[in-house]
């Protein structure tokens, strides 16, 4: 029986070289005087923030910047930044950077509204008024926070990832240039890659997908299938970044609306105990999860190899689905997506990290019903596989 949906993305969506060359328009329209640029440092010392202030500045548009935010933004972040914009008179928010700078400027437009502590917001729907005026410029192809009701926090005292899912955190004006992600790095370009396909994967095969979200899942899959590794290969290719700026696009907006799986229960785990890169983390569990999970939806997965690029004509619906498995274990090869055994995980953690990564609010979605002992099989697969040798 078909259900109702609630279908969120933003308002006004910016996408395409260029793109960011036009939110001086949109900032207008909304009528805002002074803005908080959240950023990180980094992104500042490579002067993709001057890229944009400059287009603020040209347009006579006030700002004011808060680069202090982490790879994992944490509370104590949310605590500054919202100290900087009631301190700087601000009425908006821009956020400049990848997941991380997204989601800690939802965090702070949502505070900021709604008052109280970042942690009273852990879970679904907890706030009761809109963030703040939210124009998100995103510059990595992969965690997609610019368009989606997700956010996630460091709690540090508790060391977990705080996963938020929020509509009153959508960002009013998404902005998607691939002119601002030509030149990243090989490794940062691969591990934000293979972030972009887990959402795809994730929003294919969860419990919650439905037909506008299949639709997209499938076509960010077969995307990235197309264009990850030239991107990786080539920086500075604007067709490979382009496509690639589409394809997290439309995964964002699939997983937003229907949910995601064990594999970014199990990587936020990762990130809050070892500050393990988001990308990293999923890269590098994805191949065991979905080993895990095609027994239940190998149809899904005979579509996933196929998107992917691979022939499977001939073979049985089993069999076609462990050939979208075996394409991801020798993406991941090909990009270097490093073994969970060459990162700080360790062993004796794996019961304690299984039971946060079970009470996750991702755990829900997964489309095969999962248990802690589960979840601990899986780290353990995926500590104990022979590292990866480069292809």
């Amino acid at each position: 029986m078909e259900t109702v949906r609630r279908i969120y993305w933003p308002a006004i969506n910016l996408i395409g070289p260029g793109a960011v060359r036009e939110i001086g328009i949109e900032i207008k329209k909304l009528g805002l005087r002074r803005l908080l640029l959240v950023t990180d440092k980094v992104l500042r010392a490579v002067g993709i923030v001057n890229r944009v202030t400059e287009v603020l500045e040209k347009a006579g548009i006030s700002y004011v910047i808060f680069d202090d935010v982490k790879p994992n933004p944490t509370t104590q972040n949310i605590k500054d930044g919202l100290k900087a914009y009631k301190a700087s008179s601000c009425d908006g928010i821009l956020s400049v950077g990848g997941g991380s700078p997204q989601d800690a400027a939802k965090a702070i437009g949502i505070l900021f509204t709604n008052g109280g502590d970042i942690t009273q917001y852990e879970g679904i729907g907890k706030s009761m008024k809109k963030s703040v005026p939210l124009i998100a410029v995103n510059t990595t192809a992969g965690t997609a926070s610019e368009v989606t009701i997700n956010y996630v926090i460091t709690d540090e005292v508790r060391k977990i990832k705080m996963v938020i899912v929020d509509p009153n955190s959508l960002a009013t004006v998404a902005v998607n240039d691939p002119e601002l992600m030509l030149g990243k790095p090989a490794g940062l370009t691969a591990a934000t890659g293979m972030d972009a396909l887990t959402h795809a994967i994730e929003a294919y095969i969860t419990k919650g997908a439905f037909r506008l979200s299949d639709t997209l899942a499938l076509e960010a899959i077969k995307l990235i299938g197309e264009s990850l590794e030239a991107a990786v290969a080539d920086g500075k290719n604007l067709e490979a970044r382009s496509k690639m700026a589409w394809a997290s696009y439309v995964a964002g907006l699939a997983f937003s609306n229907c949910g995601l799986g064990i594999v970014h229960s199990m990587a936020h785990q990762l990130g809050s105990e070892y500050d393990l890169p988001h990308g990293v983390a999923n890269a590098l569990l994805l191949p065991f999860v979905e080993e895990y999970n095609a027994v239940v939806c190998p149809e899904k997965f005979r579509n996933i190899a196929i998107a992917l690029g691979r022939d499977v004509e001939g073979l049985s619906v089993e069999e076609a689905s462990q050939e979208a498995i075996q394409a991801l274990k020798e993406m991941a090869k090909k990009l270097q997506i490093p073994n969970l055994a060459d990162t700080p995980f360790k062993p004796e953690d794996i019961e304690r990290l299984s039971e946060q990564a079970f009470a996750d609010v991702c755990t829900g979605g997964n489309p095969r019903e999962v248990t802690v002992q589960e979840i601990m099989a899986i780290f353990r697969r995926a500590y104990e596989v022979e590292a990866l040798e480069p292809a």
